[in-house]
């Protein structure tokens, strides 16, 4: 059986490719208070707005393409069985060829019904008042907002534990739930950590035996730490 891979992925790696999928410091998304256009109060107050903000990210998408960090992965994937887990909602890893992606907060390309979850289409152009599900409902985006579950959470631990090597790139390590998800990996399994400024959170320092960090973008730090999976593979 081949050696599985879980690869968590964060901001880090969708912004060396130009795009902003991260909330600032100050608490403010591409200008935006995040409570006003990632919460399902903000879509309460204003339809309008969010729709706009998430049109606006979705058009920003269509400019950019995946880099080099995005490609590295899937030498992994042609070697190893390999899952990316990520906290991005943009699509530049299956641009990138990668085929196993779990979306933990959402996609940009997809939106659902407000009356049926379930109900979830591809969508790649504006969202306007009016489009609505065959249910009726509006469809909003498939995005997971503040304060509401991650249903793709359960799926992630299910392949984390079963994971022999971790590829964590781009991501603070701060954000829960996601940033728990390392706590459900086996004993045996190694960790690597690419990012500019890695930050050790508690789940990682309880795993600083089995951890590497390599820092640096993933723009080349990546191509590194596959180098490593794929030797000690």
């Amino acid at each position: 059986m081949k050696n599985k891979v879980c690869v968590l992925t964060g901001a880090g790696i969708s912004a060396e490719s130009g795009i902003k999928t991260f909330r600032d410091a100050d608490g403010l998304w591409e200008g935006h208070d995040v409570q006003e256009v990632a919460t399902p109060e903000g879509w309460a107050r204003n339809q309008e707005l969010v729709l706009k903000f998430y049109n606006e990210r979705r058009r920003q998408l269509k400019e950019v393409k995946p880099n080099e960090g995005h490609h590295q992965l899937l030498r992994l994937e042609e070697s190893l069985d390999t899952v990316i887990i990520t906290q991005n909602v943009d699509d530049l890893h299956e641009r990138a060829g990668s085929k196993q992606v779990i979306h933990l907060h959402g996609e940009l390309t997809k939106v659902r019904s407000v009356k049926t979850p379930s109900s979830v289409y591809h969508w790649e152009d504006d969202l306007q008042t009016g489009d609505v599900c065959k249910d009726g409902g509006q469809l909003r985006p498939h995005i997971v907002w503040f304060g509401e579950a991650v249903p793709e959470l359960e799926r992630a631990i299910d392949h984390i534990v079963d994971a022999h090597h971790i590829l964590i790139i781009g991501t603070s390590m701060q954000v829960y739930p996601a940033a728990s998800l390392t706590a459900y990996a086996p004993d045996y399994a190694k960790i690597w950590y690419v990012d500019p400024n890695p930050q050790i959170n508690y789940e990682l320092s309880r795993q600083s035996d089995r951890l590497r960090i390599l820092k640096g973008p993933a723009t080349t730090k990546v191509k590194e730490a596959v180098d490593f999976i794929l030797t000690a593979s």
